[in-house]
């Protein structure tokens, strides 16, 4: 979501209009993201310690997280990456935010097959 109003920002010239996405993007940042982010992992290790000796043998767990490791480096780079745009310190393109959406859906469509499916 905040990559589609990061690609919005980028597009926009006017200069009120991109003050308000900008804090928009802070806003999806520290209200949605970071705190959902935390907490997925706190209940992630909730429910091993629940049940150790399963969660720790299946492999698709740890398929799982190899992904969400990827999800948190992607997240921390898009949030830099906002942040440094937003104060004038880099040039993005719309099509980088575009793809920043697309990567985090795709990783996003992998845990969820690897939860729902459990493959191996």
């Amino acid at each position: 979501m905040v990559t589609l109003v990061l690609a919005a920002h980028i597009r926009e010239r006017g200069a009120d209009a991109r003050a308000a996405l900008a804090r928009i993007e802070g806003k999806i940042f520290r209200g949605v993201i970071h705190p959902g982010a935390a907490l997925s992992v706190l209940s992630g290790v909730l429910l091993i310690l629940t049940n150790a000796a399963f969660y720790l043998r299946a492999p698709w767990l740890h398929t799982k997280f190899f992904l969400v490791l990827i999800l948190v480096v992607l997240d921390l780079r898009i949030y830099f990456r906002a942040r440094s745009f937003r104060t004038g310190k880099i040039q993005m393109s719309r099509g980088e935010a575009l793809g920043s959406h697309v990567a985090v859906a795709a990783i996003f469509l992998g845990i969820l097959l690897l939860v729902l499916v459990q493959p191996f």
